[in-house]
C-alpha cells in the first residue's frame, strides 16, 4: 500500500471481489470471514438488501492491484441477526429525533463468532481501513458504525481509533490435551461427571448419532436439517434468517468445513446440529429437532462437539451466543468484544455512559460465573 495517500472503495458485494483476493486478506483460520461463506450468504439470498443486510465490503487496494485490506461491511436496516443488542440505542436515538437505520455493520452475518473484522494482507492498512469505515459513516450521514465479535487482537486497533468498546460473554470449551471424552470427564468434579453421564444415556436411548462431512453430505441430509432449522428459527426469530439454498451451497462449496451431527431413530433423522470446522476451533451454529428428547440438545450441541474436537485435535469449541447452562458442561466464560463509532457527540456520550454501567455488571457476572465451573478443585 502507498504511505502518502490511501484510497478506499466500496465493492459491489462479496461476489464482486475475486476469491483469491478476499482470502489473501482473510486467511484460512476462520471460515466465517472466508469468501466462500460470505458469498454463499449473498448468493443464497440470506444476506442481501431485501433481508436488511446490503453487502458493501470496503476495500483498500495495494500497489500491486490486489486488496491490502477488506472490511466485510453491510448496510443494515434493522438489528436482527447480530447478537450484540443495540435496540435500546436505536430507540433512544429515534426518540431524540434521529434516524438510527441504516447503520454500518462490519460482521459475519448471523454468526456470533469472534474473528477478524479487519481482513489484512498488509497490517499497516488497519488504521486506514478503520478510517474508511468512519468516512463511509460520515459521508452517508449514518448514525453509527459497528464491528461485532472482533478477534481479541484487533480490539486495540479500534480502541486506538477512539471507537467505544463493548464487552460481552460467551462460553467456550477448551481442550487441555484430553485423549478422550472420558479423559475430559475425569477433570470434572464427581457430581458433575455423573450428571453428564446420566444426561448422555437419556439422550442417546434408542437413537444413533451420525457425523457427516465432506463428500458424504447429501441433499437428503440438508432436507432433514432444513426442517430442524426452520423449527428453531421460527421459535427464536419469528422466521429463519437463512434460506434453503444456503445449505445446498454450503454443501457444494464448503463440505470439508462442515460437520453435521444427525440423531436418527430407526434410520430417520429426528434432530441435527450444524458445525463448521476452523483452523483450531469447532464452531457450533444451528440445531433443531422434530422430537422432544430430554437432553438431546446438550448431547448434539455440546457433548458430540467436544468428542469431535478431541478426535480432530482442535483447541476450542465455540457453541454460539449466551447460555449459562453450558457452564455445567465444561464450557468456560470467555469475553467477547465489539467496537462502535458514533459521530454525534451527545449520542456518543450517552452510549459511553451505558457501556460503563454495563461493563461493571459484566465484570461482576464473570467473577460469579468463574466460581461455578464444574472442574475438580486442585
Amino acid at each position: 500500500m502507498t504511505t502518502n495517500k490511501v484510497i478506499a472503495r466500496i465493492a459491489p458485494g462479496v461476489t464482486g471481489i475475486a476469491a483469491p483476493d478476499w482470502d489473501g486478506c482473510a486467511g484460512r483460520g476462520n471460515p466465517f470471514v472466508s469468501h466462500a461463506f460470505l458469498s454463499i450468504l449473498e448468493e443464497s439470498g440470506s444476506a442481501v438488501a431485501r433481508a436488511g443486510w446490503q453487502p458493501i465490503p470496503i476495500v483498500i487496494d495495494g500497489d500491486d492491484g490486489h486488496p491490502d485490506a477488506i472490511a466485510p461491511a453491510y448496510a443494515k436496516s434493522h438489528s436482527q441477526g447480530e447478537y450484540v443488542f443495540d435496540h435500546a440505542w436505536a430507540d433512544a436515538w429515534e426518540r431524540a429525533g434521529g434516524q438510527y437505520y441504516p447503520k454500518l455493520q462490519a460482521a459475519a452475518p448471523f454468526s456470533p463468532v469472534p474473528g477478524p473484522r479487519l481482513l489484512l494482507r498488509d497490517p499497516a492498512a488497519a488504521a486506514p481501513l478503520i478510517a474508511a469505515l468512519e468516512a463511509v459513516t460520515d459521508q452517508h450521514g449514518l448514525s453509527s458504525a459497528h464491528a461485532t465479535f472482533i478477534a481479541p487482537d484487533q480490539v486495540p486497533l479500534f480502541e486506538q481509533a477512539g471507537w467505544l468498546i463493548r464487552r460481552g460473554i460467551q462460553f467456550h470449551w477448551r481442550n487441555r490435551g484430553y485423549a478422550s471424552f472420558d479423559d475430559f470427564l475425569g477433570a470434572l468434579a464427581s457430581r458433575k461427571r455423573k450428571a453428564i453421564r446420566k444426561e448422555r444415556a437419556a439422550a442417546l436411548d434408542g437413537l444413533t448419532i451420525r457425523h457427516v462431512t465432506g463428500a458424504d453430505l447429501t441433499e437428503a441430509d440438508w432436507d432433514a436439517f432444513w426442517i430442524f432449522y426452520q423449527d428453531t428459527g421460527a421459535r427464536k426469530w419469528g422466521q429463519p434468517y437463512l434460506t434453503r439454498a444456503f445449505f445446498s451451497l454450503l454443501g457444494e462449496r464448503m463440505a470439508d468445513k462442515v460437520l453435521l451431527f444427525l440423531a436418527e431413530r430407526d434410520g430417520r433423522p429426528v434432530a441435527g446440529a450444524l458445525n463448521l470446522i476452523g483452523g483450531d476451533t469447532l464452531y457450533g451454529r444451528y440445531w433443531g429437532c422434530i422430537e422432544d428428547v430430554p437432553f438431546l440438545h446438550f448431547e448434539l450441541c455440546y457433548y458430540q462437539a467436544i468428542e469431535a474436537a478431541i478426535v480432530r485435535g482442535l483447541a476450542t469449541v465455540e457453541a454460539g451466543a449466551q447460555g449459562e447452562h453450558k457452564l455445567a458442561r465444561g464450557y468456560e466464560p470467555t469475553p467477547t468484544w465489539s467496537a462502535h463509532y458514533i459521530p454525534d457527540p451527545g449520542f456518543r456520550r450517552a452510549v459511553a455512559d451505558f457501556l460503563d454501567r454495563e461493563r461493571a455488571a459484566i465484570a461482576a457476572d464473570e467473577e460469579f460465573l468463574g466460581g461455578m465451573m464444574p472442574f475438580r478443585k486442585a
